[in-house]
């Protein structure tokens, strides 16, 4: 199935395609902690930044935007695919060729029509048109310049015999920073199959919390936690949304509590007033198990 320089999935009649991920869809600790991508379905053409701690992340659009967090389920199915093989025992390079039918079966589309794969090659074109810098490392090495989540994009398209065009296979060549963290690194974590189904907020929050849970419930300011998302709302709108998620308990494997508490240390204002109004902190916490929850300080822990 593959060799060291590609993972290719082969395909027999184009109509009767083998899935080629038999297990659950896994991403990578860092791309699931930060906000590499934008969270809303308008095209974003301004720059984003993310600075915390030592982690800082630059963000360039392309011409048709940044990429999205939609744009990033084809991130995590690359991923998959070679957590996938790395987990068998093979080594992997990082060319992929894949069917988008099995692409859009992992994430849930039935029966996909010509808007959902114009989506799907949109996406492609976003995701390597995107750049990023940032210095965070992987493999042990950090990459100074720009680098986009493809080198590489093209889907190939076969002609029916009534003139229309349909899509054939996908090839990708992911970049190295993604690929060196996945085949040296090894952080890589399974999601739940409804995390397909969330709005982009919900995702972000399942993710942080996905990252750092790990048994345990954790809590952190609601403005870390908004950087961390990368919500381009304001921090009451932010808020508001939190308590809906709060409210309707829609996240798979966690839940998400807010509380206000008074600060240890009194602030005062600009002219010298104590602030009395409590800070808002969010508390992501596993439904297996509850526990008295620790306090995330570090953004780049």
């Amino acid at each position: 199935m593959s060799t060291k320089q590609s993972v290719i999935i082969k395909q027999g009649n184009l109509f009767e395609v083998d899935s080629p991920l038999h297990g659950k869809v896994r991403g990578e600790r860092s791309v699931m902690d930060f906000p590499f991508f934008a969270l809303s379905k308008v095209a974003v053409h301004k720059p984003l930044v993310y600075e915390q701690e030592n982690v800082k992340i630059e963000i360039r659009p392309s011409a048709t935007g940044i990429a999205t967090m939609y744009d990033k389920e084809i991130i995590l199915y690359i991923a998959s695919l070679m957590a996938q093989e790395i987990s068998r025992g093979g080594e992997v390079g990082q060319d992929f060729t894949f069917t988008a039918h099995d692409f859009f079966r992992i994430t849930g589309v039935a029966r996909p029509g010509k808007r959902d794969y114009q989506r799907f090659t949109d996406a492609l074109e976003r995701l390597q048109g995107t750049q990023i810098k940032t210095n965070i490392r992987t493999g042990a090495q950090q990459d100074k310049g720009w680098f986009s989540w493809l080198a590489e994009a093209a889907a190939n398209y076969i002609t029916l015999p009534n003139g229309e065009e349909q899509m054939r296979v996908v090839k990708v060549r992911l970049c190295a920073w993604l690929y060196r963290a996945i085949e040296r690194d090894g952080h890589i974590y399974s999601y739940h199959h409804d995390y397909f189904r969330l709005g982009t907020i919900e995702r972000r929050l399942y993710e942080i919390a996905h990252c750092h849970c790990e048994g345990e419930a954790i809590e952190m300011p609601i403005e870390m936690l908004s950087a961390k998302v990368g919500s381009a709302s304001s921090l009451s709108k932010f808020k508001q949304h939190l308590k809906e998620v709060e409210s309707d308990d829609r996240l798979p494997e966690y839940a998400v509590t807010l509380k206000d508490v008074i600060p240890e240390t009194p602030r005062i204002d600009s002219r010298g007033r104590r602030i009395t109004k409590p800070d808002t902190v969010v508390v992501l916490t596993p439904r297996t198990r509850r526990s008295t929850p620790a306090l995330l300080g570090n953004a780049a822990a």
